[in-house]
């Protein structure tokens, strides 16, 4: 997320009430979760294991709860609670919006919107989509040209990101959004949440069966295929001409590859190379779980001759 113009570090560390090490001009242009971050914004680290990772990560300011050295042209904040801190600069400048008759949306003339369709603040949908009954866009959703969305699909909700307290799960605020290219086509009861900080995106020409879910961050390539009841955790990405059959399981922070065929009820637990077929969970190539399948039904008569 950029900021509405650049801010010093003094003053967000004047908005968090926190101290800082760096030069007190040093510049804040966006507020980013790590694996989203661009040179000029805040990312937040909370733990030893992970201060090397955002230290040298493009972001150029880093919430942290211990003074450490702080690499060339860079700052810290330093706070108790980084994720607290990280959370109240996203609402600060990225609050929730409630409705608005007036929501800044722009619809194409073109557009067939049909009854009981909630199209939330700054959305924008292309020439010659149809959208049906029971759809939700929530903010900020971008949708281009000659886009279908069936029945009761949910657009941008919020993501699925939280951080354990001692005795609950607070929720990272979420200020990113969907965007939708050409030629999409979504069928009913799927849901696409929003980027934390940044924006989830699916590529043009790609189609998406019913019941799919796609986690924040994500960005799924063009002319992709995924058949009914796959579900892709956030900040994976998907790249161009892949297909996922039916019940394709995705964890977060994977590449699959480019031409990748996943076949159904798979688990895909790593990055996949393009062009091969996988099977299983967690899966391999599909000729490899096969030959594993066949030897697995030899154990009973292996055992019963030992």
């Amino acid at each position: 997320m950029k900021l509405n113009r650049p801010y010093s570090l003094l003053e967000i560390s004047t908005l968090l009430s926190c101290e800082f090490v760096g030069e007190e001009n040093h510049i804040v242009a966006g507020i980013n979760e790590i694996h989203m971050v661009e040179i000029g914004d805040i990312v937040f680290v909370d733990h030893p294991k992970y201060y090397e990772k955002a230290l040298q990560s493009a972001a150029t300011t880093i919430i942290i709860d211990k003074i450490v050295p702080c690499p060339p042209g860079k700052a810290l904040l330093i706070m108790d609670q980084p994720f607290d801190g990280f959370n109240f600069l996203t609402n600060y400048f990225s609050p929730i919006e409630e409705p608005k008759e007036d929501n800044q949306a722009f619809i194409h003339p073109s557009a067939i919107i049909y009854p009981n369709v909630y199209i939330g603040n700054k959305v924008k949908i292309g020439k010659n989509c149809r959208i049906y009954s029971g759809v939700s866009l929530m903010d900020k959703t971008e949708i281009g040209e000659n886009v279908i969305i069936g029945a009761n699909t949910v657009i941008g909700h919020n993501a699925f990101y939280y951080k354990k307290k001692a005795a609950s799960y607070e929720r990272m605020h979420t200020c990113g959004f969907v965007k939708i290219a050409s030629d999409v086509e979504i069928g009913a009861l799927c849901t696409i949440d929003a980027g934390v900080t940044g924006v989830t995106t699916i590529g043009k020409g790609t189609k998406i069966d019913n019941q799919v879910h796609i986690g924040h961050d994500t960005k799924v390539g063009e002319n992709c295929l995924f058949a009914a009841g796959v579900g892709i955790a956030g900040c994976a990405t998907i790249m161009n001409n892949v297909i996922l059959w039916g019940q394709v399981g995705c964890a977060s922070n994977i590449v699959v590859g480019e031409a990748a065929v996943v076949l159904a009820q798979s688990g895909i637990a790593k990055s996949l190379e393009g062009g091969k077929t996988y099977f299983g969970s967690p899966c391999a190539e599909a000729k490899e779980k096969f030959r594993e399948m066949v030897a697995l039904r030899q154990l009973p008569k292996f055992m019963n001759d030992l």
